[in-house]
């Protein structure tokens, strides 16, 4: 049986369709798709599993309002995964947020 799942991640000026990987091992497909902001992801989720996808990841950046928003768009049709922090890493993960927060996006 095949398998397809992909992972959503948030990248400033990201490209979602043309910025996308695809690792395709015969029976096993991961997509790595980066968003210009968590808002897209909802959107791409939809695609993603209109084109196959059977398990979505989404990147510990994205707020549970984000997941939410993905978990709603996609209706159930697919498992939704939120990647979460541990308690002795919030410290690490919110100076990384502050420091992606800061970016400019690239055209």
């Amino acid at each position: 049986m095949a398998t397809s799942w992909a992972y959503i991640y948030g990248q400033p000026g990201a490209d979602p369709v043309a910025d996308r990987i695809v690792i395709d091992r015969g029976e096993h497909r991961t997509t790595l798709v980066p968003v210009p902001d968590e808002s897209a992801a909802a959107g791409v989720a939809v695609e993603l599993v209109d084109d196959g996808v059977q398990l979505i990841e989404l990147c510990g950046g994205f707020t549970v309002h984000d997941a939410a928003r993905v978990i709603e768009a996609v209706d159930g049709q697919v498992p939704v995964g939120h990647v979460t922090f541990g308690l002795e890493s919030v410290t690490a993960a919110a100076a990384y947020k502050a420091q992606f927060d800061a970016q400019d996006p690239v055209d």
